[in-house]
């Protein structure tokens, strides 16, 4: 088993070469659709994000009182709809290109 000058082994065999930066793009892709589906289906179960803040009301000298405030971040169904399409057209999409 002889090499020539810039031959490589895959060359040799006639196996073909990998692209690493497709292979990359298509693990992205699929990565971040993943995601999109999951926050899609998320936002669908919950509809909002509910979080809590705690605020200063009396501040005198070795007396403090704070109050816990509970807040909500409405998410419309429209964004759990929107991201979790979008998901699922990426996925898709990436699975034919590969």
């Amino acid at each position: 088993m002889s090499f020539r000058a810039g031959e490589s082994c895959s060359q040799r065999e006639g196996t073909h070469r990998i692209d690493h930066r497709k292979v990359s793009d298509m693990n992205t892709r699929t990565l971040v659709a993943i995601i999109l589906i999951a926050v899609g289906i998320v936002a669908f179960a919950y509809q909002g994000i509910t979080y809590t803040t705690r605020e200063k009301t009396v501040d005198l000298g070795p007396v403090h009182v704070t109050t816990e405030k509970t807040r909500t971040l409405p998410l419309p169904p429209i964004v759990g709809a929107i991201t979790l399409i979008g998901g699922i057209v990426l996925l898709v999409r990436g699975s034919k290109k590969g």
